[in-house]
């Protein structure tokens, strides 16, 4: 009876879009918009937040930051007392790597733009990161092809480079193997031996791509590393089994002993931590989504209003039909039944003509723009579940009126 009931409720269905294109037009817009309003808000706000939680963890798991500046903003920032902070040092490094116990590797980084040229090949404004050598056990990122540098080269200031995937195609076009080859940075004469995989854009503009990694002992004699026109830091990474936290407390503790501060004095430092950047823009995403979520909502509620406008009117159309059904055995729920299995049928046409436009624009924002946006299987289930749902209770009264009439006054009825 089930398959019967789809049959003849998609076959009246389709009768009525062809038969009322218009009519069936202007009613579905309203689902269609709807549905493309919902969804690409959910589908952009996901792929955003897919691409920020990467890029986050790009900078490590279970890593603390010892920087200058905390990442946590708030309406009473005091700005003014952080900016006469010192900033991290080469040597505190070396003492937090001593001295914290819960710590499982502990590393230095900081960064300057160069000039890098490979014969005639110039890139221009690079990040040139000097970093110690257990930066690698914390950064997440693979390689290509070549090697880390070993931790002799890192202590020894060895002139060798790990170049980013679009540093290394500026220097060495034409498909031009890097490894092994001299390029100079600032004028000095640097080995490659390492390439990184491509990442793509970053939400966070931390992305590998655009840097070249040399060891922090190399990359004092391109700049004043103890200048305070940049922004160094130290990260360490908590040992299996430490939180966060208790990372933190340790970290804490040293640090004001590092710097000698005195028990009443406010700390000179901040430690921050990966989650602390998802919180920020957890509250953003979640007011796009219920922003989005109330847009869509009206475009749907119109769209449902159009839905039962169309059944309204397939009901009285029909009535002799229903009349005939009724008195030849048909139940009242085999009718209601009928009505809604149309109703659910008109209102998925809306739906899933919607996530089509959104798969197609989804494609063409991939292709333009350097970041991944994609439809997600779970954004195709809510727009579909949407959309039925609205289908049943657009279509409820008009079918519940139908599966009551009075097989004689409905067969009687013009």
């Amino acid at each position: 009876m089930v398959i019967t009931l789809l049959k003849e409720s998609i076959h009246f269905a389709w009768q009525s879009l062809v038969g009322n294109k218009l009519r069936t037009f202007l009613s579905l817009i309203g689902i269609t918009i709807g549905i493309f309003l919902i969804i690409t808000v959910f589908t952009v706000v996901d792929s955003l937040e897919r691409n920020i939680r990467d890029s986050v963890q790009s900078l490590g798991e279970n890593v603390v930051f010892v920087m200058k500046w905390p990442w946590t903003f708030g309406p009473d920032y005091p700005w003014w007392k952080y900016m006469n902070r010192p900033q991290p040092q080469y040597f505190e490094m070396t003492d937090i790597k001593r001295k914290t116990a819960s710590a499982e590797a502990v590393a230095f980084r900081i960064g300057v733009r160069k000039t890098i040229k490979q014969k005639n090949n110039v890139v221009e404004n690079a990040i040139v990161a000097g970093c110690s050598y257990e930066y690698g056990t914390i950064k997440n990122f693979d390689l290509e092809e070549g090697r880390y540098f070993t931790e002799v080269e890192a202590d020894g200031g060895y002139k060798v480079a790990i170049l980013g995937k679009s540093i290394a195609e500026g220097l060495f076009p034409n498909n031009e193997p890097p490894i092994g080859k001299i390029i100079k940075i600032a004028g000095y004469n640097t080995k490659v031996i390492g390439v990184f995989k491509r990442e793509g854009e970053s939400m966070l503009g931390n992305t590998m791509d655009n840097q070249v990694l040399i060891p922090f002992n190399y990359i004092r004699l391109l700049m004043d590393v103890k200048s305070e026109n940049y922004e160094p830091f130290i990260a360490v990474k908590a040992k299996p089994g430490v939180t966060n936290a208790q990372l933190k407390d340790e970290l804490t503790g040293v640090m004001r002993g590092i710097r000698r501060l005195k028990p009443a004095v406010e700390d000179d430092f901040a430690l921050n931590e990966t989650n602390l950047l998802s919180k920020n823009f957890d509250s953003l995403f979640d007011l796009v989504g219920i922003a989005g979520a109330i847009i869509g909502g009206f475009s749907i509620l119109v769209g449902g209003f159009g839905i039962a406008n169309i059944m309204f009117v397939s009901v009285r159309e029909r009535t002799n039909i229903i009349g005939i059904q009724k008195s030849l055995g048909a139940k009242n729920y085999f009718i209601l039944a009928q009505f809604l299995f149309e109703s659910v049928f008109l209102s998925l046409i809306g739906g899933i003509i919607g996530l089509l436009m959104i798969f197609l624009l989804s494609l063409f924002a991939s292709s333009a723009m350097d970041m991944q946006i994609s439809l997600t299987q779970s954004n195709v289930v809510l727009g579909l579940t949407i959309s039925i749902i609205i289908g049943i209770i657009s279509g409820f009264i008009p079918a519940y009126g139908a599966s009551q009439m009075d097989p004689v006054e409905a067969i009687r009825s013009n």
